[in-house]
């Protein structure tokens, strides 16, 4: 169904941006993968896990973490936890739970920003055990009420910036240019076209001289050789700005934690990764066909972390690191101590390693947290206290 509803608009209307296509593939209102009434992405019955399906000791430490963010900023009530689109809510039960009883608990008034209404649904499910006026939805920023803008806390995305829509790009015989969708029949081909200024000025501005013109060829650009072929393709993802935009308009002072696979941006543009990073997830399966299954499977691309420090729009970064070294940081091992387990201590004990090991998402994936207030020196943050590699984003 979405498929001919894309080929129709286009016929209408004429080609599309990349960009476009994939907005439509996951957000279109009805068919749209991230928007459907069937689809359930998350967990084992899904098409991927996140960090918060492993194990609730991830949920606990993000707890910690905020916790302490509470403390440095002087204890302010209420203080904001706004979670955009949290899946299952599972990292939101777990960090409840986990802080149930303490100080900071009373103060927190977590508010969660969801699209989808009948993944509301299950997050409601989900936080049955937590009082209503505790937590708050929205579909989107705009519909917040007041009393949850212009606050202080902390917003909170765990696996979100990689599912925003991306423009395409493809570098090919030494010029530049961005990937557009069209259709014969009912069938979807892709065109090139010449680059939007914002395309060329993001070039510009991260430095990244795989994508700049050049009067020769690519292939003579870089010599060929094994995992570099003659034309290059990657993504730009300038969806990025808008949500910090966002999240500026709603937090007066606080902290942005982002979790998310990702690299600098010196790393993601290399001459090796020539084939971008875009992928999608059905059924555990991994393919890099976007043009199949639309509105059934995810469609992702990582993160560059350097746009998230540039574009911070207010917000200083404070720390950039690996998920596992963040997690150990924050004492993983001694909460687990407080975490009941399940029987079956070699299964907890794989999905924890899952979390923390360079071969799991301890490496793939990243933690970055910005701030923004009156503070005059930048907090110290205890999930950096092992390794801080900021200076990697530069």
């Amino acid at each position: 169904m979405l498929r001919e509803i894309i080929t129709g608009r286009i016929r209408d209307s004429g080609p599309m941006p990349f960009k476009e296509f994939m907005a439509e593939a996951l957000y279109h209102p009805e068919y749209g993968y991230y928007m459907s009434k069937e689809t359930m992405p998350f967990g084992r019955e899904g098409d991927f896990f996140t960090a918060s399906h492993l194990h609730a000791a991830f949920g606990a430490a993000i707890g910690r973490q905020i916790e302490q963010m509470w403390t440095l900023m002087g204890k302010p009530a209420p203080f904001h936890i706004i979670e955009f689109g949290p899946g299952r809510a599972l990292m939101a039960s777990d960090m409840l739970k986990y802080l149930a009883g303490t100080e900071f608990f009373n103060t927190i008034s977590y508010v969660i920003i969801e699209r989808n209404q009948w993944q509301r649904q299950r997050q409601r499910a989900m936080l049955m055990p937590f009082s209503e006026n505790k937590i708050t939805w929205a579909a989107s920023v705009n519909e917040l009420p007041p009393a949850c803008t212009q606050v202080s806390g902390c917003i909170l995305s765990n696996e979100l910036l990689d599912a925003f829509p991306v423009h395409l790009v493809q570098m090919e015989n030494g010029k530049l240019r961005e990937v557009w969708v069209s259709a014969e029949g009912d069938n979807l081909k892709e065109i090139l076209v010449e680059p939007s200024k914002e395309i060329l000025e993001y070039v510009e501005e991260f430095k990244i001289d795989v994508l700049r013109d050049t009067a020769t060829p690519f292939n003579s650009v870089i010599p060929a050789k094994a995992g570099i072929q003659s034309s290059y393709r990657t993504e730009i993802n300038l969806a990025v700005r808008d949500w910090l935009k966002d999240c500026s308009a709603i937090l007066r002072e606080g902290f942005i934690l982002t979790i998310d696979y990702g690299f600098p941006a010196w790393q993601y543009y290399q001459p090796g990764r020539c084939r971008g990073t875009l992928l999608c997830y059905h059924r555990h399966k991994t393919s890099e066909n976007t043009y199949e299954n639309i509105g059934q499977q995810d469609i992702t691309a990582h993160v560059n972390f350097s746009a998230l420090a540039n574009w911070g729009l207010g917000f200083t970064p404070v720390g950039y690191t690996a998920q596992g070294t963040f997690l150990c940081s924050l004492g993983i091992d001694e909460l687990l101590s407080k975490i009941p387990m399940d029987a079956d201590y070699q299964f907890e004990a794989a999905k924890i390693k899952r979390l923390l090991v360079p071969e799991g998402m301890g490496q793939s994936h990243k933690v970055m947290i910005q701030y923004k207030g009156a503070a005059a020196n930048i907090p110290n943050l205890k999930g950096f206290t092992i390794r801080n590699q900021l200076r990697e984003l530069d």
